[in-house]
């Protein structure tokens, strides 16, 4: 039988029993761990994790969890941290038109996510921004009153870090073949993250990542978060001109296909903890504190 916190938060977060054993299993033991570390506020827990692994339900439970033991936890998103639209169009303007697409290192306010984090630290009212991934555009958002005991930074490349950049002359897909074939929007990503995306990144105390078993898995994840948005836009009589056919979807993730094969690769050996995910999204045996 399920506790009642848990049959209350999969109901508030819309989410099928069957998400109940992955808050179980991974959740409350994170949460306990947390717990035991944030012995002062501002502790700072990086949460990264593919499209579709389900870092946004783990760290909506995190926060769940750590109010119950009596601490104070702030989400921030690295998807709230893009660019504006208009931003975007004149980077892409300036340095590569790649990157009017939304998602890679480069595409985010990182100053904003610093001070975000300066502030979270402090007493009093924190405006964090959210992004309205319908307009494609930043939006209000939500208000915090700090000091947080706990702030839960989660995004796809949270933590990640740059590659050789030796490693970047081969394209690994047909959007780097076709679109990037000097390998510039590459090499301004791989900057990106070794500079101001790094200094963002070293504020993060505690490592955690969502380890899915392969890049095929995350696109067929993505695939499926499509499908399901589709279908519930149908079922409500919505238009549908912004859902995603499959052949678009798979050429949206080529976007992310470099970074999140590199962090599957490189992260597993430096976070405090990896939870290997299989395909169906299952924990399989979480590694570290």
């Amino acid at each position: 039988m399920r506790p009642s916190w848990l049959a209350q938060f999969l109901a508030d977060e819309r989410l099928p029993e069957s998400y109940g054993a992955f808050v179980e299993e991974v959740a409350r033991p994170l949460a306990d761990d947390i717990a035991g570390r944030a012995d002062a506020p501002g502790l700072v827990v990086g949460i990264c994790g593919a499209q579709g692994s389900g870092k946004s339900t783990l760290t909506a439970a995190l926060a769940r969890l750590l109010e119950m033991r009596g601490l104070k936890a702030a989400v921030l998103s690295l998807d709230d941290l893009y660019l504006t639209h208009a931003e975007r169009q004149a980077l892409a303007a300036q340095a590569h038109p790649l990157l009017a697409t939304r998602g890679v290192p480069g595409t985010h306010d990182v100053a904003l996510g610093e001070r975000l984090l300066v502030e979270l630290d402090q007493p009093g009212s924190v405006a964090l921004p959210a992004f309205d991934k319908a307009r494609d555009d930043r939006v209000a958002g939500p208000s915090f009153e700090g000091p947080a005991d706990v702030v839960l930074f989660e995004g796809w490349c949270v933590g990640a870090r740059p590659q050789r950049p030796e490693d970047l002359a081969v394209p690994i897909n047909d959007l780097e073949r076709k679109r990037d074939p000097d390998g510039a929007w590459r090499a301004y990503v791989n900057e990106a993250l070794a500079g101001p995306y790094r200094r963002l990144f070293s504020r993060i105390d505690h490592l955690v990542l969502l380890q899915a078993p392969g890049f095929e898995a995350v696109l067929g994840w993505r695939l499926e978060q499509e499908r399901k948005l589709r279908e519930r836009l149908a079922r409500e009589g919505r238009d549908l001109a912004r859902v995603m056919s499959d052949e678009q979807v798979r050429a949206f993730v080529q976007h992310y296909e470099r970074l999140t094969r590199w962090i599957l690769a490189e992260m597993p050996g430096r976070a405090d903890m990896v939870v290997p995910l299989d395909a169906a999204r299952r924990p399989v045996a979480a590694r570290g504190a």
